[in-house]
Protein backbone atom coordinates (compact mmCIF):
# COMPACT_ATOMS: atom_id res chain seq x y z
CA UNK A 1 0.00 0.00 0.00
CA UNK A 2 1.33 3.04 -1.15
CA UNK A 3 1.89 5.61 2.05
CA UNK A 4 0.12 8.30 3.07
CA UNK A 5 1.29 12.03 3.38
CA UNK A 6 -0.15 15.42 5.34
CA UNK A 7 -0.30 17.72 2.51
CA UNK A 8 0.65 20.81 5.58
CA UNK A 9 3.64 19.07 6.59
CA UNK A 10 4.84 18.26 2.68
CA UNK A 11 4.01 22.02 2.73
CA UNK A 12 6.44 23.29 6.07
CA UNK A 13 9.00 20.60 4.35
CA UNK A 14 9.43 21.85 1.34
CA UNK A 15 9.56 26.13 3.11
CA UNK A 16 12.33 24.45 5.18
CA UNK A 17 14.07 23.29 1.71
CA UNK A 18 14.16 19.85 3.07
CA UNK A 19 13.69 17.47 0.38
CA UNK A 20 10.86 14.64 0.41
CA UNK A 21 11.81 11.53 -0.58
CA UNK A 22 8.92 8.77 -1.74
CA UNK A 23 9.45 5.21 -1.66
CA UNK A 24 7.96 3.89 -4.96
CA UNK A 25 5.82 0.58 -5.02
CA UNK A 26 8.20 -1.67 -6.66
CA UNK A 27 7.61 -2.08 -10.45
CA UNK A 28 6.50 -6.03 -11.43
CA UNK A 29 9.17 -8.14 -12.92
CA UNK A 30 9.68 -8.06 -16.48
CA UNK A 31 9.11 -11.70 -17.38
CA UNK A 32 10.95 -13.61 -20.05
CA UNK A 33 9.21 -15.38 -22.97
CA UNK A 34 10.56 -18.59 -22.59
CA UNK A 35 8.16 -19.83 -25.65
CA UNK A 36 10.26 -17.46 -28.03
CA UNK A 37 12.04 -19.13 -30.64
CA UNK A 38 15.89 -18.34 -29.99
CA UNK A 39 18.58 -18.39 -32.63
CA UNK A 40 19.90 -22.15 -33.81
CA UNK A 41 17.04 -23.40 -31.49
CA UNK A 42 19.35 -24.34 -28.46
CA UNK A 43 21.34 -27.56 -30.19
CA UNK A 44 21.18 -29.10 -26.39
CA UNK A 45 17.47 -29.49 -26.64
CA UNK A 46 17.70 -30.84 -30.17
CA UNK A 47 19.80 -33.24 -28.80
CA UNK A 48 17.18 -35.19 -27.41
CA UNK A 49 14.41 -34.94 -30.23
CA UNK A 50 12.94 -38.71 -31.98
CA UNK A 51 12.68 -38.48 -35.48
CA UNK A 52 9.01 -37.05 -35.42
CA UNK A 53 9.71 -34.39 -32.22
CA UNK A 54 12.71 -33.36 -34.77
CA UNK A 55 10.34 -32.72 -38.12
CA UNK A 56 7.72 -31.27 -35.93
CA UNK A 57 10.06 -29.01 -34.68
CA UNK A 58 11.80 -27.90 -37.80
CA UNK A 59 7.88 -27.27 -38.95
CA UNK A 60 7.64 -25.14 -36.24
CA UNK A 61 10.95 -23.24 -36.66
CA UNK A 62 11.28 -19.30 -36.67
CA UNK A 63 15.18 -19.30 -36.02
CA UNK A 64 15.87 -17.07 -38.86
CA UNK A 65 14.09 -14.93 -41.22
CA UNK A 66 13.50 -17.32 -44.03
CA UNK A 67 10.54 -18.79 -42.15
CA UNK A 68 8.73 -15.55 -42.90
CA UNK A 69 8.79 -16.54 -47.24
CA UNK A 70 8.25 -20.26 -46.89
CA UNK A 71 5.39 -21.93 -47.90
CA UNK A 72 6.40 -24.72 -46.07
CA UNK A 73 9.68 -26.39 -44.43
CA UNK A 74 12.07 -29.14 -46.09
CA UNK A 75 12.76 -31.31 -43.70
CA UNK A 76 14.51 -34.14 -45.39
CA UNK A 77 12.76 -37.75 -47.37
CA UNK A 78 14.06 -41.11 -47.58
CA UNK A 79 14.59 -44.88 -45.28
CA UNK A 80 14.96 -43.63 -41.58
CA UNK A 81 18.00 -46.40 -41.46
CA UNK A 82 19.33 -45.80 -44.64
CA UNK A 83 23.34 -46.71 -45.17
CA UNK A 84 23.43 -43.44 -47.13
CA UNK A 85 22.67 -40.07 -46.69
CA UNK A 86 22.49 -37.93 -49.13
CA UNK A 87 23.22 -33.68 -48.17
CA UNK A 88 22.04 -31.09 -50.50
CA UNK A 89 22.43 -27.62 -50.17
CA UNK A 90 18.70 -25.95 -49.92
CA UNK A 91 15.41 -26.74 -51.33
CA UNK A 92 14.69 -24.78 -54.25
CA UNK A 93 10.94 -23.77 -55.74
CA UNK A 94 9.48 -27.22 -56.05
CA UNK A 95 11.18 -28.24 -53.16
CA UNK A 96 9.06 -25.35 -51.13
CA UNK A 97 5.87 -26.23 -53.21
CA UNK A 98 6.25 -30.01 -51.94
CA UNK A 99 7.81 -30.09 -49.28
CA UNK A 100 10.51 -32.94 -50.12
CA UNK A 101 14.25 -32.30 -51.09
CA UNK A 102 15.34 -33.05 -54.89
CA UNK A 103 12.19 -33.10 -56.72
CA UNK A 104 11.38 -31.21 -60.51
CA UNK A 105 14.36 -31.93 -62.87
CA UNK A 106 17.14 -32.18 -60.47
CA UNK A 107 15.19 -34.39 -58.15
CA UNK A 108 15.31 -37.03 -61.48
CA UNK A 109 18.64 -36.88 -62.10
CA UNK A 110 19.32 -38.02 -58.78
CA UNK A 111 16.82 -40.35 -59.36
CA UNK A 112 18.73 -41.56 -62.11
CA UNK A 113 22.09 -41.58 -60.80
CA UNK A 114 21.10 -43.55 -57.54
CA UNK A 115 19.64 -46.27 -59.29
CA UNK A 116 22.53 -46.54 -61.65
CA UNK A 117 24.30 -47.11 -58.18
CA UNK A 118 22.29 -49.95 -57.22
CA UNK A 119 19.83 -47.71 -55.30
CA UNK A 120 16.12 -46.23 -55.33
CA UNK A 121 15.66 -43.29 -53.80
CA UNK A 122 13.03 -44.65 -51.44
CA UNK A 123 16.79 -46.57 -49.79
CA UNK A 124 18.45 -43.53 -49.07
CA UNK A 125 17.82 -40.82 -47.07
CA UNK A 126 17.94 -36.95 -48.57
CA UNK A 127 18.27 -34.13 -46.77
CA UNK A 128 19.80 -30.33 -47.07
CA UNK A 129 21.71 -27.63 -45.23
CA UNK A 130 18.95 -25.68 -44.93
CA UNK A 131 15.41 -26.33 -44.07
CA UNK A 132 13.82 -23.62 -45.82
CA UNK A 133 14.31 -22.04 -48.86
CA UNK A 134 16.91 -18.91 -49.31
CA UNK A 135 14.92 -16.24 -51.43
CA UNK A 136 15.66 -16.42 -55.09
CA UNK A 137 17.83 -19.79 -54.36
CA UNK A 138 20.73 -17.46 -53.12
CA UNK A 139 23.38 -19.10 -51.13
CA UNK A 140 22.70 -19.47 -47.85
CA UNK A 141 24.48 -17.18 -44.99
CA UNK A 142 26.47 -18.07 -42.51
CA UNK A 143 23.56 -17.37 -39.48
CA UNK A 144 21.16 -19.25 -41.42
CA UNK A 145 23.37 -22.47 -41.61
CA UNK A 146 23.72 -21.93 -37.74
CA UNK A 147 20.18 -22.02 -37.08
CA UNK A 148 19.64 -25.01 -38.95
CA UNK A 149 23.03 -27.11 -37.95
CA UNK A 150 21.28 -28.58 -35.04
CA UNK A 151 18.63 -30.11 -37.14
CA UNK A 152 20.90 -31.85 -39.76
CA UNK A 153 23.16 -32.67 -37.19
CA UNK A 154 20.62 -34.78 -34.96
CA UNK A 155 19.65 -36.33 -38.36
CA UNK A 156 22.60 -37.85 -38.97
CA UNK A 157 23.15 -38.73 -35.48
CA UNK A 158 19.40 -40.53 -35.52
CA UNK A 159 20.48 -41.85 -39.06
CA UNK A 160 23.96 -42.91 -38.32
CA UNK A 161 24.51 -43.47 -42.18
CA UNK A 162 27.78 -45.42 -43.48
CA UNK A 163 28.35 -42.74 -45.75
CA UNK A 164 27.63 -39.45 -46.41
CA UNK A 165 27.51 -37.58 -50.01
CA UNK A 166 27.44 -34.21 -50.22
CA UNK A 167 25.97 -32.60 -53.71
CA UNK A 168 27.41 -29.22 -54.64
CA UNK A 169 29.88 -26.95 -53.53
CA UNK A 170 27.79 -24.77 -50.77
CA UNK A 171 26.52 -28.25 -49.52
CA UNK A 172 29.96 -29.63 -49.27
CA UNK A 173 31.92 -26.19 -47.67
CA UNK A 174 29.11 -26.11 -44.77
CA UNK A 175 28.57 -29.87 -43.72
CA UNK A 176 32.55 -29.83 -43.88
CA UNK A 177 33.59 -27.13 -42.44
CA UNK A 178 35.92 -25.61 -45.05
CA UNK A 179 36.53 -23.35 -47.97
CA UNK A 180 38.21 -25.69 -50.33
CA UNK A 181 36.45 -25.57 -54.25
CA UNK A 182 34.59 -28.50 -55.07
CA UNK A 183 37.12 -29.41 -57.33
CA UNK A 184 39.34 -29.97 -54.48
CA UNK A 185 37.38 -31.95 -52.79
CA UNK A 186 36.20 -34.33 -55.07
CA UNK A 187 38.21 -37.92 -55.15
CA UNK A 188 38.95 -37.47 -51.97
CA UNK A 189 37.36 -39.23 -48.49
CA UNK A 190 36.22 -36.42 -45.36
CA UNK A 191 34.81 -37.93 -42.16
CA UNK A 192 31.88 -36.19 -40.23
CA UNK A 193 31.24 -35.75 -36.37
CA UNK A 194 32.26 -37.58 -33.64
CA UNK A 195 31.44 -41.01 -35.17
CA UNK A 196 33.71 -40.59 -38.54
CA UNK A 197 31.35 -40.90 -40.84
CA UNK A 198 33.11 -40.98 -44.25
CA UNK A 199 32.13 -38.48 -46.89
CA UNK A 200 32.36 -38.14 -50.61
CA UNK A 201 31.46 -34.86 -52.42
CA UNK A 202 30.10 -34.95 -55.78
CA UNK A 203 27.93 -32.29 -58.19
CA UNK A 204 25.09 -30.88 -57.34
CA UNK A 205 22.27 -32.25 -60.28
CA UNK A 206 21.09 -28.85 -60.50
CA UNK A 207 24.99 -28.08 -62.21
CA UNK A 208 25.16 -31.59 -64.15
CA UNK A 209 21.98 -30.06 -65.80
CA UNK A 210 23.37 -27.13 -66.64
CA UNK A 211 26.89 -29.19 -67.72
CA UNK A 212 26.04 -32.24 -68.66
CA UNK A 213 29.67 -33.19 -69.95
CA UNK A 214 30.41 -33.51 -66.02
CA UNK A 215 28.25 -36.10 -65.68
CA UNK A 216 30.86 -38.70 -66.18
CA UNK A 217 33.11 -37.37 -63.57
CA UNK A 218 29.47 -37.25 -60.89
CA UNK A 219 29.35 -41.06 -61.94
CA UNK A 220 33.10 -41.27 -60.88
CA UNK A 221 32.33 -39.80 -57.35
CA UNK A 222 29.81 -42.39 -57.01
CA UNK A 223 31.26 -45.23 -57.83
CA UNK A 224 34.06 -44.07 -55.58
CA UNK A 225 31.41 -43.14 -52.71
CA UNK A 226 30.42 -47.26 -53.56
CA UNK A 227 33.90 -48.27 -53.05
CA UNK A 228 34.37 -46.62 -49.94
CA UNK A 229 30.95 -48.27 -48.62
CA UNK A 230 32.25 -51.53 -49.60
CA UNK A 231 35.50 -50.95 -47.37
CA UNK A 232 33.87 -49.89 -44.17
CA UNK A 233 34.37 -51.97 -41.25
CA UNK A 234 36.91 -53.83 -43.27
Amino acid sequence: MAMQFDPGRIARLQAMGIQLWVVREPKEPLQKDVTAAQPGDDAAAVESLDWEQLEQRVAQCTACALHRNRTQTVFGVGDRQAEWLIVGEAPGADEDRQGEPFVGRAGQLLNAMLKATGFERQQVYIANILKCRPPRNRDPQPEEVRCCEPYLARQIELLQPRIILALGRVAAQNLLQTDQRLGQMRGKLFHYGPMSIPVVVSYHPAYLLRTPKDKRKAWDDLVFARSQLAGVGQ
